[in-house]
């Protein structure tokens, strides 16, 4: 929910509740007592059986071998501490402590490190009785909690032993440690009449832990006699930059499968705000896909040996990569399925999205939207072996993931964190959809997720008819009005009736028009600073893809690069103040250049130190390094006169891209000059009022 106070002086490994208000004492004894359980219990549709197949999963990457060599991290304990509890945070746990391991600790003989990385995740919000999703959630509170905590403890073992060091997951059924010990321990649980209870909020939670050698500072017990509750007024407002207290309660009266943002409130329209048409658009192999055209060596040697590491540089990011990886077989298929015996009536198509929508929100996305899945919007063949890709389902769930305001808020855009707040983005969407997939197959509808690992189907059209946001400046770029330009789409395709959604508008058009910001400060100049032109039946602010892939691959000061979404002036924190603006830039088109001026005016797009939490840390043959530079830009007000002046763009329609039933084995070389000649000489789009 929308909140009154900044954080923008709260530093990230702090979190986003005030524990540090809580008394704390370091002789306070660990009580025996358990983790909360669902309130309510599964019913026959209910999700636990495919959530149980994502925990198997992920299970199998809690241990695994370190690198050969210790990372050249900090001395200073306290700064290893509080960079592990980040990361923690960075992957949306809700709590996070450390705390040193007793023998008495262990549940079996283990080697035995010496500290432990403590992390709790607070249920979901559940629908009530009677809303849509209630039959597939309720009971499946647990479930879904431990799968997240899995995620997590997964990969942060994953991330200490990229840095040299031996570390272990440990999540409820598979631990060697007694985990509700150790909560209590690391300060962020408390036992109370036999339960254990997390400070300031009411929902369950499920534990995690992630033992290692590492050496870390230790965190301090809450005090037997310390209130759990709000201590005040200022705490229950969130003066100290943190959650306010009135925030579980607020949520509850808002049916889940409306989300957190108030879509609803937005102008819907029959078509995008930006022209399509569809009987122009020829569909591209997989293979044209610039990244793909990089791993077969299209753009050169430095790009195609770059291909393989250049996201996975940062030992955060290579940690997620086991998972994103081996939830690909887990995708689904086209298949056709006989109906199950549900015992659910599934034919109305409102009600089943409103269901479909809940089960999203539930497991974590931040935005959902559903479209008819047109022919068009597909690949046309496979890039490994040229097969054509037909298309099938009809319908279409497309749901965002936001990357993360204080994060994005802390880093330039383009240095060593970039690549791990995408690979997060797509790690949680890959096991959302696949998740949300694996329910319908087995309700008897077909459904087949596409992630960033593997889709069949092109994202960016999906994401505007179904209606979370409109294309920007930043051009291959939906541009959502809560959350801005920093969100990774995944999507769910399905046989399942569902109703669907309109495209949106709110303005965006007339804004990117006048603002120029993402051109500005592009470090390769790709975004044009020029009118939208016509590419393949789209009316866009094409970006040179060839410049803006080649800097992401081959970027020496960084992982991948996401400067566009970092200084937008849409990236805003969730505040009332941000709420305002975004309804003046809505109401009141006049508003709209003093909008654009106010965001450089109060520096928007400057890195803030308190939310600079990572390691600049480089992966280079299988051990973690400190890098040859980092990228620390801020804001360049000056650069719009020099970069415009004699910007060159190129474009790569349907007949420069390779012959479709083309594959990785064989080598294209992009023809740059040609793709310059196109983009000159591109069409200019029937003129439209914003």
């Amino acid at each position: 929910m929308t909140r009154i106070f900044s954080n923008r002086s709260r530093h990230f490994d702090m979190g986003d509740l005030p524990t540090e208000l809580l008394a704390r004492d370091a002789q306070a004894l660990e009580i025996k007592a358990s983790s909360p359980k669902d309130q309510y219990p599964a019913g026959p549709n209910s999700l636990n059986h495919a959530l149980s197949t994502y925990q198997t999963l992920f299970e199998q990457y809690l241990d695994g071998e370190k690198a050969n060599a210790c990372a050249p991290l900090p001395d200073n304990l306290s700064v290893r501490s509080k960079n592990l509890k980040a990361s923690a945070y960075f992957l949306d746990a809700t709590l996070a402590g450390v705390c040193a391991i007793e023998a008495t600790d262990f549940l079996s003989d283990t080697p035995k490190h010496t500290h432990a990385l403590i992390i709790l995740v607070e249920f979901s919000r559940e629908p009530k009785s009677g809303e849509p999703g209630a039959n597939w959630l309720h009971g499946s509170n647990k479930a879904r909690t431990d799968a997240r905590a899995t995620e997590v403890a997964v990969v942060l073992a994953g991330y200490i032993r990229a840095l040299g060091y031996s570390a272990r997951g440990h999540v409820a059924g598979n631990t060697l440690l007694n985990l509700e010990a150790l909560a209590q321990r690391a300060g962020i649980v408390r036992a109370k009449n036999g339960l254990l209870k997390m400070p300031f909020l009411k929902s369950g939670f499920a534990l995690a832990a992630i033992s290692t050698d590492l050496p870390l500072e230790i965190d301090l017990p809450i005090a037997p006699d310390a209130s759990l509750d709000w201590p005040d007024s200022d705490a229950y407002m969130g003066k100290h930059g943190t959650r306010p207290g009135w925030e579980e309660a607020e949520a509850q009266l808002r049916p889940l499968h409306l989300g957190r943002y108030p879509m609803e409130t937005l102008k819907r329209v029959p078509e995008p705000t930006t022209l399509i048409i569809r009987e122009e658009i020829i569909r591209n192999s997989k293979r044209a896909d610039l990244f793909t055209r990089a791993l077969a060596g299209d753009l050169g040697e430095k790009a195609k040996v770059q291909r393989m590491r250049f996201a996975t540089k940062h030992p955060l990011a290579y940690a997620m990569t086991p998972l994103i990886r081996n939830m690909v077989p887990l995708q689904g298929t086209y298949e056709r399925l006989e109906p199950a015996n549900t015992n659910e009536d599934l034919s109305d198509t409102q009600r089943n999205a409103d269901s479909i929508k809940a089960l999203a929100y539930f497991l974590g996305a931040d935005l959902v939207g559903i479209c008819e899945a047109e022919p068009w919007m597909f690949y046309s063949h496979e890039a490994q072996q040229g097969k054509p890709i037909e298309p099938t389902h009809k319908h279409c769930i497309v749901m965002l993931l936001d990357q993360g305001f204080e994060t994005m808020e802390g880093a330039s855009g383009d240095d060593w964190i970039s690549g791990a707040q995408s690979m997060r983005g797509y790690m949680r969407g890959a096991f959302i959809a696949g998740v949300m997939g694996a329910h319908l197959r087995r309700l008897g509808f077909s459904s087949r997720a596409h992630t960033n690992a593997d889709s069949d189907i092109l994202h960016i059209p999906a994401t505007l008819l179904a209606g979370l946001g409109e294309l920007s400046r930043i051009g291959e770029l939906v541009l959502n009005p809560f959350i801005g330009p920093r969100s990774k789409s995944v999507l769910l395709t399905t046989d399942l009736p569902l109703a669907f959604d309109q495209p949106i508008d709110f303005g965006l058009q007339s804004v990117c028009n006048m603002c120029l910001k993402c051109a500005r400060e592009c470090p390769c100049n790709a975004i044009p600073f020029g009118p939208k032109v016509m590419f393949n039946g789209y009316e866009i602010w094409k970006p040179d893809v060839e410049k803006c892939g080649k800097y992401r691959l081959t970027n020496m000061k960084g992982s991948a690069c996401g400067r566009c979404m970092k200084t937008c002036p849409y990236n805003r924190e969730d505040l009332v103040e941000s709420a305002r603006l975004l309804e003046l830039s809505i109401q009141v088109p006049s508003a709209r250049r003093a909008l654009i001026d106010y965001d450089d005016q109060i520096g928007a797009g400057m890195r803030n130190a308190f939310k600079r939490w990572w390691f600049d840390l480089e992966i280079i043959n299988g051990v973690c390094v400190a890098p040859s530079g980092v990228n620390e830009r801020d804001l360049d007000l000056d650069r719009t006169h020099k970069l415009a002046q004699n910007q060159k763009l190129a474009f790569y329609p349907p007949h420069l891209q390779p012959p479709t039933q083309t594959t990785i084995s064989t080598t294209v070389p992009i023809d740059r000059e040609a793709g310059l000649h196109a983009y000159a000489n591109a069409k200019k789009p029937m003129k439209r009022s914003d």
